[in-house]
């Protein structure tokens, strides 16, 4: 063999630096595209953010970029070249496609794109920001800090403080506090809590369980309970003697719980020889107890969802809109931007012309962003009106492949596109990919969405008979007798997926 040299003609797909961010971007929430946003403005002094009153008041004399107004672009983009024109000759208009693209055009030293295997960091620099950022001298700092959620141990801690104990049992005391979970369990056994205290001797178990039963009469009632049973004991002993059914319902909790967690009334009633109307009081005292107390001091912290659509009917059609409030408003700053000097080639307006094209990416970016996501979420909405004019029961099946088939776009950026990413309907506020489902075919050979069938089948189940409650099968029936061809396991799963327990965990009293 000999070496040789050989010319081949072909075609590769590259991911460049400006696509990599625009997918990035892309696939943001919310809460991420806004932390984004603001380290962009951080580390970048040729971004600025518009404010609110200021692009509503003198949108005409500037170069925001408004996505929410793709029919004003152009226009805009037009004034923010003659402006950045007047402040510097060097700098050149938009181009002529009327891109968002602030371009200079003799400055031919700029890159349009990165090397494929650049970093960012690699080509250009990040400013430092301080630790320290100013505040307004008319707002407390301090004053405006969310204080942080008094937990469970505080609370039982605070207590403590205000009970008389000796050295030793403060110290087992402390030590039963720290094992107890949010709930108000003690999840560890009185042995183990021994070996964490730093006392020798070792306090012995019969003086842990003492301390326990001392901080089992803290509040909330219930606390430091080893199960559910004691936990309902707890509660029960600090009820008025006179309470009604009072020693059946310690009876209950203390033997027969497991009964009633299976709802096998029959096998309770004849246990506790009660007649039925008896065990209903029996029952109804004790779903009056809180089977999780710590959850009332140490409630779940509650997370707020910021749509970035909003969908309404307007003159009888349904209209999307993009939420102004996250829809990003960006400018190129005209001050720094007439800085950059076409002759200098100094580090320092070098440094410029790299932050001036960065910012131009970013800014186009984004913008691919929010008109991608305009256009998906049109075309959801137009395959599911029936559901914001009906409900969940009128939900048609929808797959990516259609929404990407008729956007001509790929299956994935409809997937990065839809997820985590919320909008706002009459109904209530939907994450994008709900609306997606797979279907079943019906009896008359058309198709019907799963989503579709778990709303029939939750309704079903809401308006049973809680003595006789529908079983797997007999729903599969009722759906049948309704056109829907499913499956009795595939009901099952359905069932499960909606959180609802199987038919003999929902049998009530009457």
């Amino acid at each position: 063999m000999k070496a040789s040299l050989q010319v081949r003609l072909g075609q590769q797909i590259t991911m460049t630096p400006q696509l990599q961010q625009a997918i990035r971007l892309l696939q943001l929430s919310s809460l991420e595209l806004h932390q984004e946003i603001q380290q962009a403005l951080e580390s970048n002094i040729m971004l600025e953010e518009v404010a609110e009153d200021e692009y509503e008041t003198s949108n005409s004399d500037n170069q925001d970029l408004d996505f929410s107004r793709e029919d004003d672009f152009n226009s805009d983009s037009s004034q923010a070249q003659e402006k950045l024109s007047d402040s510097n000759p060097d700098l050149s208009s938009v181009n002529d496609e009327g891109s968002d693209e602030i371009a200079l055009a003799n400055l031919t030293d700029i890159p349009n794109e990165l090397a494929v295997d650049s970093k960012w960091e690699d080509i250009y620099d990040s400013i430092l920001t301080p630790t320290d950022l100013p505040h307004s001298d008319d707002k407390d700092f301090l004053a405006n800090q969310r204080s942080a959620a008094e937990t469970l141990q505080d609370h039982l801690q605070w207590q403590l403080d205000l009970t008389p104990f000796s050295d030793l049992d403060r110290a087992i005391a402390t030590a039963i506090i720290d094992a107890i979970d949010g709930d108000g369990y003690l999840r560890a056994e009185l042995s183990e809590i021994a070996q964490t205290i730093g006392r020798d001797p070792k306090p012995s178990t019969k003086e842990i369980g003492t301390v326990l039963r001392r901080l089992q009469h803290f509040d909330p009632l219930g606390v430091g309970a080893r199960n559910l049973s004691e936990c309902m004991l707890l509660q029960l002993k600090e009820l008025a003697p006179d309470t009604p059914w009072l020693k059946e319902a310690k009876i209950l909790a203390g033997k027969h719980l497991a009964l009633l967690g299976t709802h096998d009334y029959a096998q309770l009633s004849k246990s506790m020889k009660l007649t039925r109307d008896q065990l209903r009081e029996v029952v109804k005292l004790i779903l009056s107890l809180n089977p999780r107390p710590g959850a009332q001091i140490e409630p779940p912290q509650t997370t707020y969802v910021i749509p970035d659509v909003y969908v309404k009917k307007v003159h009888g059609q349904w209209k999307v809109d993009l939420n102004p409030e996250v829809s990003p408003k960006l400018r190129v700053n005209s001050y720094y931007a007439g800085l950059i000097s076409r002759n200098n080639k100094s580090a320092d307006n070098q440094n410029l012309k790299n932050h001036l094209q960065e910012a131009r990416w970013f800014i186009k970016s984004l913008k691919s962003r929010q008109d991608t996501l305009l256009k998906v979420a049109k075309s959801i909405v137009k395959h599911q009106s029936a559901f914001l004019d009906y409900g969940e029961e009128a939900m048609k099946p929808l797959i990516l492949h259609d929404i990407a088939s008729e956007l001509e776009m790929h299956e994935s950026t409809i997937s990065r596109v839809t997820t985590q990413k919320y909008i706002h309907t009459p109904l209530g506020i939907f994450e994008l990919k709900y609306f997606f489902s797979s279907h079943v075919a019906t009896q008359s050979g058309g198709e019907c969405s799963s989503t579709a069938i778990r709303a029939i089948i939750k309704k079903l189940i809401a308006a049973e008979n809680t003595e006789k409650p529908l079983s797997d099968s007999k729903i599969a029936t009722l759906l049948s007798e309704r056109g829907i061809k499913v499956a009795r396991r595939t009901v099952a799963k359905y069932r499960e997926a909606m959180v609802i327990p199987p038919s003999n965990e929902r049998k009530r009293l009457a």
